[in-house]
């Protein structure tokens, strides 16, 4: 069990930090692609900071903020918004979705880190998976044999947060992410996340049991598309 306090949010949130949090959401994916490539234009040490910044850990700098401002100042003021989105859109098409290289947390469970903090390190593209979002490694064990460590998961993000059971989903509620097959719950606003490794135990108990999690705290829903898995040469 992780004992490590957890960081609350500041008391009071300057004016321009929530500015940045709207501009941030706003342009995310459009001026920049993720918290690597925006903390390094701003001058901050590590893509962390940006995280704090957008989860009310800590307010922005007001320098930080003009250096954002000035930086994107057409896309903030909407000019290039059409073409940039258009160009997105060609890109996908053309080369395929973008992967992130992020890793699981030292855990108990498979908790990965921020897909926020990572930029693109390539694109998947094979046919079939032309309406997929992102693609995300697999670290771990606990869905085997369906996912093998290593491979790669071409994902669909689920915005109405519709479950088919039984599917298998990449989820995100509270600090966790992680890979889960999602089963019918007793109560209709519950889900059961399970793991397909039923074979590891920790002395009578799997190592990697069931649990419930309420639909309404999965912040972000991605069904599994498609599996690359890794050659064995």
């Amino acid at each position: 069990m992780d004992d490590t306090p957890k960081v609350s949010k500041i008391k009071t949130i300057r004016p321009e930090t929530l500015e940045f949090i709207i501009l941030y959401n706003q342009l995310k994916g459009k001026a920049f692609m993720g918290n690597a490539q925006l903390s390094e234009t701003l001058g901050f040490n590590s893509p962390s900071s940006i995280t704090e910044i957008i989860k009310s850990r800590q307010n922005i700098d007001p320098e930080k903020l003009r250096i954002f401002k000035e930086t994107y100042s057409e896309f903030i003021t909407g000019a290039k918004t059409g073409l940039i989105q258009e160009k997105n859109t060609d890109k996908k098409t053309e080369e395929g979705i973008p992967m992130y290289e992020i890793s699981a947390t030292a855990s108990g469970v498979e908790v990965y880190n921020d897909i926020n903090d990572s930029m693109p390190v390539g694109r998947m593209n094979f046919p079939g998976i032309e309406d997929c979002d992102f693609a995300l490694p697999v670290w771990g064990h606990s869905m085997y044999p369906y996912l093998e460590n290593g491979c790669w998961v071409a994902l669909k993000v689920i915005h109405d947060k519709k479950i088919l059971p039984g599917e298998v989903y990449y989820i995100e509620w509270g600090e966790y992410r992680m890979y889960k097959r999602l089963l019918a719950g007793d109560n209709p606003e519950e889900v059961v996340a399970h793991s397909d490794n039923t074979t590891e135990m920790i002395g009578n108990r799997l190592k990697y049991g069931p649990f419930i999690i309420k639909i309404a705290d999965i912040k972000k829903l991605c069904l599994v598309k498609d599996i690359h898995k890794k050659h064995n040469h």
